[in-house]
């Protein structure tokens, strides 16, 4: 026990907790607040540089991924008037498109782990970049789909090339800013998907305008197009993204296979490269990871609720992201399939407007992010009843409203998920604990888009064509998000409990080393955490 409390302890900085070494604590504690008004600011210019650097890259790829992984829910009614929706032009029915959409997320939940455990052994920026570039070659291959079997097949190998995306961007932020900063920014990223969503249902709109020119209908010109831009992107990241933090003076490794690799301009230079090593090595400190470390944290128990956490929300998310025209082709069926691209945008307008508005709130409020998440979830259940037992008549769209609310409500529960679980694991497990608890809650996480790809909607037959369609698909929907906030619950219930039970364990032994040297201490959410909140505004100057 003791070699391994060395060993733990050795791994990574541990910052002494503030006025500890003042026997009353005031003394010191007053001078560190007032060195930390003074650094603040110059902290934050730093940050915000690495802003400008990372966070364009990471929304650009992601709106392109996100496109080409959701494009084939439009592909869906494009063009079904003239007979040249997906459907029809493969020669496949509802029930094989609904399996079509769940094999992706087969190959994305088997290799989303160990895809997360490669990024964190090689180049970070390299993986990042082969990750796009996959999903660019995919989504260009889609185009010449012409039966069951080639679109079966392509859908798989995008599962198998964009598994570890998300999470790899998760376990990315965390190399360059400490856990309790990543809330805000995964959301800025994630509102790629959201303006994904809005932006491809109405260019989708063009693009069947195009149907017929030079032999391709229009869902085959959508697929063509974003499929070369991401080959672009991905292969500009070589150039464009940096790669892990380096000490000030310390040259990047360029010996074997990384001579042949482009050399990524550093993140930032001079004074503010020192600067930001210095805040980030409070909490961060690279070393390869064994596979006793990765052990850890598979058994770490606040692995489960969070996947169930993710299950609920990601599965609503996807299901609604693919489905949404078919729902509200069930509400109106009347509408063309120009109408229906243009109407699913406004859904994501909403979502994009919640990350923008709650995300900033749960970083500064961090320890109340089950609250945040919880709440949001709710909005989504209100949103589903009022999508499925809202009347008719006399207020025809008042079930498109309650869809409008579901994506307000959806908007910040998955960024908020990662930025707990990069909160949980970073300070417990470093490196690899983000690295495998990012990735283990995306992967299983995502057994709930299988749900709602596979056996809901048209993967349901009885339901779609139900006297109320979709009423049963909604009310699983439903379900699930019950058993996120479950979930939330559960985990803020099991964390009190276990510093309750550390604390009266620490009081029995008359110490705390082993919890000490088992948990590292954020110092920089620390010093955050005086700058934040209302405390702040009465804060002696």
């Amino acid at each position: 026990m003791a070699e391994e409390q060395a060993d733990r302890s050795s791994r990574y900085y541990v910052e002494p907790p503030a006025g500890s070494q003042d026997k009353h604590g005031e003394v010191e504690e007053d001078r560190e607040v007032g060195q930390d008004m003074v650094d603040f600011d110059r902290i934050e210019k730093v940050y915000k540089k690495l802003d400008r650097r990372i966070l364009p890259a990471f929304w650009v790829l992601y709106f392109l991924c996100s496109a080409i992984r959701s494009n084939v829910g439009l592909a869906q009614t494009m063009n079904s008037s003239s007979g040249h929706d997906l459907g029809s032009v493969l020669n496949i029915n509802s029930k094989q498109i609904s399996t079509g959409l769940a094999l992706f997320y087969v190959c994305y939940v088997i290799f989303d782990f160990p895809s997360n455990l490669i990024m964190s052994r090689l180049s970070p920026h390299v993986w990042m970049s082969r990750i796009v570039v996959g999903v660019g070659i995919i989504g260009t291959c889609m185009t010449a789909m012409k039966a069951e079997w080639s679109f079966y097949l392509l859908r798989l190998l995008l599962g198998v090339v964009i598994a570890g995306m998300w999470p790899g961007m998760s376990y990315y932020l965390t190399l360059f800013y400490p856990p309790s900063r990543t809330g805000k920014r995964i959301g800025n990223y994630f509102t790629a998907a959201q303006v994904s969503a809005a932006v491809v249902g109405l260019v989708s709109a063009g693009f069947q305008k195009m149907d017929g020119i030079y032999g391709y209908v229009g869902f085959q010109w959508m697929f063509l197009v974003y499929g070369v831009i991401t080959i672009a992107v991905g292969i500009s990241l070589l150039w464009w993204l940096p790669d892990r933090p380096l000490a000030p003076g310390e040259a990047p490794n360029r010996s074997g296979w990384r001579k042949w690799i482009p050399v990524s301009k550093p993140a930032l230079t001079g004074e503010d490269a020192r600067i930001h090593y210095e805040d980030l090595t409070r909490v961060y400190h690279h070393k390869p990871w064994t596979a006793r470390d990765l052990w850890q944290v598979l058994i770490d128990w606040r692995v489960w609720p969070l996947t169930i956490m993710y299950f609920g929300v990601v599965g609503v998310g996807i299901g609604v992201q693919l489905y949404a025209t078919v729902i509200i082709e069930a509400i109106n069926p009347s509408l063309s399939g120009v109408d229906l691209s243009l109407i699913t945008a406004p859904i994501w307008i909403m979502d994009l407007i919640a990350i923008l508005l709650i995300t900033p709130l749960s970083d500064r409020y961090n320890q109340h992010r089950a609250l945040f998440f919880s709440l949001a979830v709710l909005l989504q259940i209100t949103g589903l009843l009022v999508t499925t037992f809202a009347p008719p008549q006399p207020q025809p769209w008042a079930r498109y409203g309650g869809l409008l609310l579901v994506g307000f409500g959806l908007g910040p529960t998955v960024p908020l998920t990662m930025a707990w679980t990069n909160e949980l694991f970073q300070p417990r497990h470093g490196e690899v604990g983000v690295a495998a608890a990012s990735a283990l809650v995306s992967g299983l996480g995502n057994l709930g888009s299988i749900l709602t790809t596979y056996a809901l909607y048209s993967g349901w037959p009885a339901d779609a064509a139900a006297k109320h369609p979709y009423r049963k698909s909604n009310l699983v929907m439903i379900g699930i998000l019950a058993a996120s906030i479950v979930a939330a619950g559960v985990m803020v219930l099991a964390l009190k409990m276990e510093k309750r039970w550390k604390g009266k364990e620490d009081a029995n032994v008359g110490a705390s080393e082993e919890f000490e040297a088992e948990v590292v201490v954020d110092g920089a959410a620390r010093r955050e955490t005086k700058h934040r909140g209302l405390s702040r505004f009465w804060r002696k100057n």
